[in-house]
């Protein structure tokens, strides 16, 4: 991979982690702030409905991070780029399509087909 893609891709992947970041920070905040107390019944469940909504989410993003961060470290290491089970180098398409891939899309194809027959 050229140096300049590493680069862009370095870039995005630093804009898209700050931008979890600054949203689990929020996050926070706001589920400190929304403890107050609510007395009708029906606000209380809708509250603790959009509370667990948002914990779900937050705990996805926070998957996505540790994905981010991976691909930053393979950056640095300059492993970014290349299939994790052929050798074989990721396309820039697939690489724009999900930054944070790890297989060309020949292996994610055959691990997904080889997930859906054996249900894992």
């Amino acid at each position: 991979m050229e140096e300049k893609d590493l680069e862009f891709f370095k870039n995005h992947l630093i804009k898209w982690l700050a931008e979890l970041l600054a949203n689990a920070d929020k996050t926070v905040e706001g589920l400190s702030d929304s403890q107050e107390k609510l007395a009708d019944t029906i606000d209380r469940a809708s509250a603790e409905s959009d509370r667990i909504w948002t914990l779900r989410i937050r705990d996805r993003e926070r998957m996505l991070i540790k994905k981010i961060r991976q691909s930053l470290e393979d950056i640095d290491d300059g492993e970014y780029g290349i299939c994790e089970d052929c050798g074989d180098d990721i396309s820039i398409e697939r690489l724009k399509a999900r930054p944070v891939t790890s297989f060309c899309i020949r292996c994610k194809t055959k691990r997904e087909s080889t997930e859906k027959l054996t249900g894992t």
